[in-house]
């Protein structure tokens, strides 16, 4: 057998460890032959491409971030118009099974090519976890890591200058890493956007802390958290190229707000994209790895049309169908566990 391998959207801590373990499966288990699409699914769509061999040098991926293969974003439409190409693309380089590894978006597209007839078998990858129906995605646990050694150092500067720091970190639709870095972190509140934020709450939350004599206040916020309506004059980006929500600082226009209402010092921070470059935690080379090996194991079975996915300890196989039908954001009652820690 011949596999195709792309990866697709933002770069991802584990990307490379995935592609390490299907060419090293699929030599070693099927000598089956494995080639990599260059920059997603441009690659497909203009035939860039290159073998990947199970030798020394893909085994010296496994601690690297970023992907080796590339990627790139393809505007939805040129996408579905391609498709074509793409068919013609596989079939020029004998490929018999598709393996795209990327979020979102991506998955969509895999979930098309299924639709089509191609054979395909997804791994979900994105560092917002909130690709459904797996219950964690590789890249998450070192964003969360990241995440968290900003808050520790935050801390102690915040502390020091008694101020209000206000840290930003990525989620534009899914508050999972906002949620577990400020309870990892000790924050004193997140926002996610799930919850709309009361301003006024927020102003009255840091004001009732430093009266009582604390004189710092970290507070989380998730990229996509949003102002409840009518409480602030909020900017909004409006929408790229590619059908997504473009984010102009929530962080900054709520730190200007806090400023002007309360008289409070405040700093924001943007993690911005240190979150999810450099190395791979332990733990997403791990999974990455046990999801390459049986999104391998899964194209050798035929069992095409299906995501990789965490299930407590086991990875199994989801419908691709339902795996995008929905993004997977943070429940309410998970939210409110996090509540009782707030200042």
């Amino acid at each position: 057998m011949r596999i195709g391998v792309l990866t697709g959207g933002g770069d991802c801590p584990g990307l490379n460890a995935v592609i390490r373990s299907i060419v090293r499966r699929a030599a070693q288990e099927y000598d089956s032959s494995v080639v990599g699409f260059r920059d997603g699914w441009r690659g497909l769509l203009e035939d860039s491409h290159r073998e990947l061999a199970a030798d020394e040098r893909i085994d010296r991926i496994l601690t690297r971030g970023g992907t080796i293969l590339g990627t790139a974003r393809v505007n939805p439409k040129r996408l579905r118009d391609g498709l074509p190409q793409i068919r013609k693309t596989l079939q020029d380089n004998g490929v018999d099974a598709l393996i795209p590894i990327g979020g979102e978006g991506t998955l969509t597209a895999a979930h098309w090519l299924a639709e089509s007839g191609v054979p395909v078998v997804g791994v979900p990858k994105t560092i917002d976890n909130d690709i459904d129906r797996t219950d964690v995605t590789f890249g998450f646990d070192t964003a969360l890591t990241v995440a968290t050694e900003a808050i520790d150092r935050l801390h102690t500067t915040a502390e020091s200058h008694q101020r209000v720091m206000l840290v930003e970190v990525m989620g534009r639709h899914a508050g999972w890493i906002a949620l577990h870095a400020g309870l990892a972190g000790g924050a004193h509140l997140t926002l996610i956007p799930e919850v709309p934020f009361d301003v006024a709450d927020v102003c009255d939350r840091i004001a009732r802390r430093f009266e009582r004599g604390d004189k710092h206040f970290i507070c989380v916020v998730a990229e996509g958290a949003m102002p409840l309506a009518g409480s602030m004059q909020f900017r909004e980006g409006g929408i790229d190229e590619f059908g997504h929500k473009i984010f102009t600082g929530v962080a900054q226009q709520l730190g200007d707000e806090i400023e002007r209402r309360i008289g409070m010092e405040v700093r924001s921070t943007v993690l911005g994209y240190t979150q999810r470059g450099g190395t791979p935690t332990a733990y997403d080379r791990v999974l990455a790895t046990r999801f390459g090996l049986h999104a391998t194991d899964a194209v050798h079975a035929g069992d095409f049309g299906t995501m990789v996915a965490l299930h407590g300890t086991s990875i199994d196989l989801v419908p691709l169908a339902d795996a995008t039908r929905e993004l997977k954001t943070v429940p309410r009652e998970r939210y409110a566990e996090s509540v009782a820690l707030f200042a």
